[in-house]
């Protein structure tokens, strides 16, 4: 090989050999980059980390600060809650789920007398077995297994009610045990001597209490009988002393000398009876006995007193209630006669009304009555309404101080009412008036009243000058089936048609002669009867008519009913037929096949000839081959209704020239509905339910002239002296 190739591969070699130096020198460049990024990033991991751990170094110091603060405050709050529980009187202890005794204040462990068992660590069953055997616990009539076991079970009981016992000094403590959440058990041991002492002290002086009243009582009550013996023969003998011949000054006395007795007998009867109610010897006597006589008894008793200040006694029984009832009938009449009386004594003009009315109970056999009595007297302040059922008690301010009594009335009435199983209320508005009443349960009695009415009366006028005894008079009539028209004054009565079949006249009507009166109105209404109403011998004046029955308000329905029944029939005016007689035609169009059974009973009667249409169509073809003398037309009906058949038909008289009197029947009774109808071509309208009177009164008020009568004819029969006698007296 030539030199100069040598130097050439020399040159060559030493070329790679400085690449390849080049190119590990790149490498070495690389790997001290790395190391150098990786050295700066450890560097910042752990500036990062000495951080972290400085506030981690700081919140350690303000923890362990807090938990130091805490155990102070818990500290505080445990020897604050002990020194607390150290300071009452009741004992206090805590056991755990295993009835292990954890705490108790000095007053719990007090109880054991220094026993040094007793400590926190003992369980529940030794304390109590410990406090059975040292004799720490009365335990009474007990045996000391008997007792320990009741414990033990009250202990472990899912709810544990207060225990008292009493231990062996005499001092009472109260166990009220009570377990928490989490299965622990709170005791509480309260000292309740003194109450318990209290207690007995008082349970003493209620004893001797109660015989001193008893006592009392038995006394008033014996010195009241033996006053009201003596009195009862005062007032018997001034009423005697009364009906001789006496002078005028003699009569004043004599009455002074009654009204006295009588006001002081009143006031002994109430002593007497409150003094029974004190002593619980008040008995009931309960019997058949008719309510609404009582009421009416009792408002005759009261209206001599109550027509002196011209106030009017009206009474409102409920006529679908029954009269006779099981109870006690004197002390009903007591309690009515407290409150009736309280409202005339309190009233001075108006009315006094006694309302009835009643629920049946328990299949009918019993019947939930009110009664209520309402005045139009001076009234009772809201604030003062409870205070009129207190023993001697009146409403006192300077507007009743002139009314007398001894507040015991409704005490008593209040007493009674609670006695017969009932409640007493009252509601008042001053210067209006008052509401008592009270509700009894009364088993029903047969009622041996007879309220039927001569089926021959249905029109009944009543003339009275005091609306209410008017409005409650025609409420009464309307239930017995009488078509019921009423008067304030004789001259609107005289007025009227005078077609009436029994008149009911008040006899105290003002400014009116009664015998001028009754006199024209029997020569113009003969022989319809007459009856007069009044309010007892007080209310009857020279001016009356002897002759004319009377009835003595208020009202009762068994003697009106007697005295209605008591005239016979008036004779019907015969008059001949003006050709070959014939029954009254009546066509009576309703679809209601129900309404057409009613109709006809309704009508069974009347002696006539009755036809039903089905609906409008049937009516307008039966007015052609029947010739009715009267249409009763329903009307709404199928096809055609009740107006578009009486269209037709007037549409068919227009060419024979007769008319047809057409009476609606229809359930339609509002505002409009009356005039709609009649403007259709009806001569009158009646709504549903229909009043058999009322129809029956059409009826014979359209009778032709060439019909028979359609009721039948009674003949007359005499009235012997004796009956007549005897209405009069009724």
């Amino acid at each position: 090989m030539s030199l100069s190739e040598t130097l050439a591969q020399e040159r060559r070699a030493r070329l790679a050999a400085e690449r390849l130096l080049e190119l590990k020198q790149e490498e070495l460049f690389q790997a001290n980059r790395k190391l150098s990024l990786h050295a700066r990033n450890l560097s910042d991991e752990i500036i990062e980390k000495r951080e972290e751990t400085e506030v981690l170094r700081g919140e350690n110091i303000r923890t362990k600060e807090d938990l130091e603060k805490a155990n102070v405050a818990v500290h505080i709050a445990e020897r604050r809650l002990w020194d607390s529980l150290e300071t009452i009187r009741d004992g206090f202890a805590v056991f755990n789920p295993s009835d292990t005794l954890i705490a108790a204040n000095s007053a719990y462990l007090r109880i054991f007398d220094g026993l040094e068992c007793v400590r926190p660590g003992i369980t529940y069953p030794e304390i109590v077995q410990i406090a059975v055997e040292e004799g720490i616990i009365d335990i009474g009539t007990q045996s000391r297994s008997d007792f320990i076991e009741t414990a033990l079970r009250r202990w472990h009981a899912p709810i544990r009610d207060p225990q008292t016992i009493r231990l062996w000094n005499n001092q009472f403590v109260k166990l009220v045990d009570q377990r928490s959440s989490d299965g622990d058990m709170v005791s509480l041991g309260l000292n309740i001597t003194s109450t318990i002492r209290y207690e007995q002290r008082l349970k003493k002086a209620r004893s001797k209490a109660e015989a001193a009243n008893r006592a009392k009582s038995a006394f008033l009550a014996n010195m009241s009988h033996e006053i009201r013996t003596p009195m009862n023969g005062i007032v018997g003998m001034a009423e005697l002393l009364a009906d001789t011949e006496l002078t005028e000054e003699q009569v004043l006395y004599i009455d002074t000398i009654r009204s006295s007795g009588a006001a002081l007998l009143g006031l002994i009867n109430d002593v007497l009876d409150y003094s029974k109610i004190e002593a619980s010897k008040l008995s009931l006597h309960p019997e058949p006995f008719d309510l609404e006589r009582c009421i009416q008894d009792v408002m005759v008793l009261l209206q001599p007193s109550a027509a002196q200040k011209n106030v009017d006694l009206i009474m409102d029984y409920d006529m679908f209630m029954p009269t006779r009832f099981i109870g006690d009938p004197g002390r009903v009449r007591q309690v009515l006669t407290n409150l009736v009386g309280n409202a005339v004594k309190f009233t001075p003009e108006g009315h006094v009304i006694v309302r009835v009315v009643g629920l049946p109970e328990d299949d009918g056999t019993r019947q939930r009555i009110h009664i209520s009595v309402e005045d139009t007297g001076i009234g009772i302040a809201e604030d003062m309404i409870e205070h009129v059922f207190g023993e001697f008690n009146q409403v006192d301010d300077e507007r009743n101080r002139k009314f007398e009594g001894t507040g015991l009335g409704l005490a008593i009435s209040h007493e009674l009412v609670k006695l017969m199983g009932g409640d007493i209320w009252v509601d008042s508005e001053v210067g209006i008036g008052s509401c008592f009443g009270f509700r009894l349960s009364l088993t029903v009695a047969e009622d041996l009243n007879d309220f039927s009415v001569p089926s021959w009366m249905h029109r009944a006028a009543v003339l009275d000058s005091m609306s209410a005894n008017a409005a409650i008079l025609e409420k009464q009539l309307t239930a017995l089936g009488f078509e019921v028209t009423t008067y304030t004054s004789a001259e609107d009565l005289l007025q009227s048609p005078l077609d009436a079949q029994v008149y009911l006249i008040d006899s105290n009507l003002p400014d009116t002669n009664m015998c001028s009166f009754i006199g024209t109105l029997q020569s113009r209404a003969h022989p319809t009867p007459v009856l007069l109403m009044t309010s007892g011998p007080m209310s009857c004046r020279e001016d009356h008519p002897s002759d004319i029955p009377t009835l003595q308000k208020p009202l009762l329905r068994a003697d009106l009913c007697k005295a209605l029944k008591a005239h016979v029939p008036p004779e019907p005016e015969v008059i001949p037929p003006a050709e070959p007689s014939r029954k009254m035609r009546v066509l009576a169009a309703e679809d209601n096949k129900t309404n057409q059974l009613v109709f006809s009973k309704m009508l069974k009667s009347l002696d006539i000839d009755l036809k039903f249409a089905g609906n409008g169509r049937e009516a307008v073809a039966l007015y052609k081959s029947f010739s009715p003398d009267l249409v009763f037309m329903d009307i709404s009906m199928p096809l055609v209704d009740g107006k578009e058949a009486t269209r037709q038909i007037r549409a068919l008289e227009q060419e024979t020239g007769a008319h047809v009197p057409i009476v609606a029947m229809t359930a339609h009774a509002m505002a409009g509905d009356k005039e709609d109808i009649l403007a259709a071509g009806l001569d009158e309208y009646m709504t549903k339910p229909l009043r058999k009177a009322a129809i029956i009164n059409r009826i014979v008020e359209g009778v032709p002239a060439d019909c028979l009568p359609v009721l039948p004819v009674v003949p007359v029969v005499p009235v012997e002296p004796q009956i007549e006698s005897a209405v009069s007296s009724a």
